[in-house]
């Protein structure tokens, strides 16, 4: 059996003790992106989410040996350079990128840590600039690594673009601005030969999350070895690492670290959720909760963990529907099913990200004492009060009273009910943490509900 082949993609830069930046986490990107990840160590780091306490250059001797190693196999099809360390090894860099005819080159011009220890000496700046900027493909400095690079203070969108003139006559092909450091949205900007492009985002993160430029220039250089156009290879690598941030995750007691694999993982939970979805519907298919079901029908909801957006909860289109006792559904769950039931996830995940899943039922007075009876937390709120601005924008009534209920309330409870209004029906919400308690609080409705011959 032949071995399958694969692209490989070289990466040139320090060690993070804390996993979460430098070589690591420039693996695991390049690992969750497709492609083999070889490496080149410049300096081990001593670090943790609370910041980088020491940093030990690798001698120039150990770092020519490992470039040797490299060089004499199969050629990369991309080389990411991070953590230099010195002007030494920038001068080494340099000599050895030239000898072996590198490309797609993508430089990524650590400085400084974002706890402020000094990662590259002054002498090693002016020999990047000078030595090995003209050798790559792509530079993608933040703001305050622009400001170094060009020599100018950047405070608006025209002083970014006057920097990157600066630093694109460097004679690297092209500079990449990333926006993390703004006050606004992140907006990056790219100046090529085909001129400026601005590549949109949202924050997604109040926190500054650890590793994110070594995650985003480990993505371009990815894609580029997968032979993806640079600028598309910006765009892929964008969407990448929002993705990326929106999973971020708390590996120690500090800083949150950027997750290169959170996209893979989402779409395990997915399916793990599609799963979840589907086998509670059988449960309650087999034990005929059809006593349950309001006159407008019902539907379940459950958000993926961080949901930020209707897309983000599956629901099931066109509700399930009932038949006497019975129930069924005219199509299986889907991500973005339902708008309705999706802003009740998202609102109450707002208050409780723990809280993601929901399944409305009928009102009776009857089934309110149960959930009394049950010892299930309750609140509600009152439709008549519902502003007119709320009332006449489609989709956001619900929204509105889940919040006023869990603020009324002071935390999210287990049970929301109104008593309707003017053709809306009066309906109780079961919230829980996930499917799993979802069907079992509901079970528990229905079985004290048919006990008690209601």
């Amino acid at each position: 059996m032949s071995e399958r082949t694969i692209n490989t993609v070289l990466t040139i830069a320090g060690s993070d003790s804390g996993g979460g930046a430098g070589i690591q986490a420039d693996l695991k990107t390049f690992s969750a992106l497709g492609v083999f990840g070889k490496t080149i160590i410049t300096s081990i780091t001593s670090q943790n989410t609370f910041g980088v306490q020491s940093t030990y250059d690798l001698p120039t001797s150990v770092i020519g040996e490992q470039f040797r190693a490299i060089s004499a196999d199969k050629k990369c099809q991309a080389v990411k350079i991070g953590m230099l360390g010195n002007e030494e090894t920038v001068f080494l860099v340099s000599k050895m990128a030239k000898k072996n005819r590198m490309k797609n080159i993508v430089v990524d011009p650590i400085v400084s840590s974002s706890s402020g220890k000094r990662l590259l000496t002054l002498g090693g700046v002016k020999a990047l600039k000078e030595l090995l900027l003209p050798l790559a493909t792509l530079v993608t400095p933040n703001i305050r690594e622009a400001e170094l690079l060009s020599g100018l203070k950047i405070r608006s969108l025209a002083d970014r673009k006057k920097a990157a003139r600066i630093i694109l006559k460097t004679g690297v092909r092209a500079v990449l601005i990333t926006g993390g450091h703004l006050k606004g949205n992140p907006d990056d900007l790219l100046l090529d030969e085909k001129g400026f492009q601005v590549f949109l985002s949202g924050r997604l993160s109040k926190l500054d999350i650890h590793g994110t430029g070594c995650v985003f220039s480990s993505a371009i250089a990815a894609k580029l070895a997968l032979g993806v156009s640079l600028r598309l290879a910006v765009q892929r690598a964008k969407e990448y690492i929002n993705q990326s941030i929106l999973g971020s995750i708390s590996p120690g007691n500090g800083t949150p670290c950027v997750e290169p694999f959170a996209a893979m993982y989402r779409e395990g939970e997915k399916l793990k959720s599609l799963c979840d979805l589907e086998n509670a519907i059988e449960i309650f298919k087999k034990e005929r909760i059809g006593n349950l079901i309001p006159e407008v029908q019902t539907n379940i909801g459950l958000g993926l963990s961080n949901a930020k957006q209707h897309e983000d909860v599956l629901a099931i289109p066109g509700r399930v529907i009932k038949n006497g006792e019975d129930i069924f559904t005219g199509a299986r769950p889907q991500f973005g099913g339902s708008r309705h039931v999706a802003n009740i996830v998202l609102t109450v995940m707002q208050h409780d990200p723990e809280k993601r899943a929901v399944m409305n039922i009928k009102y009776t007075d009857s089934l309110l004492q149960i959930c009394k009876k049950l010892k299930f937390q309750i609140a509600s709120f009152d439709r008549s009060k519902e502003p007119k601005k709320v009332r006449i924008r489609e989709g956001s009534s619900l929204e509105w009273g889940t919040e006023k209920a869990i603020t009324t309330y002071g935390s999210v409870p287990d049970i929301i009910y109104d008593l309707g209004g003017i053709r809306k029906e009066e309906m109780i919400r079961v919230l829980a943490k996930d499917i799993d308690s979802l069907v079992k609080k509901v079970l528990a409705i229905h079985r004290l509900y048919k006990k008690e011959g209601c």
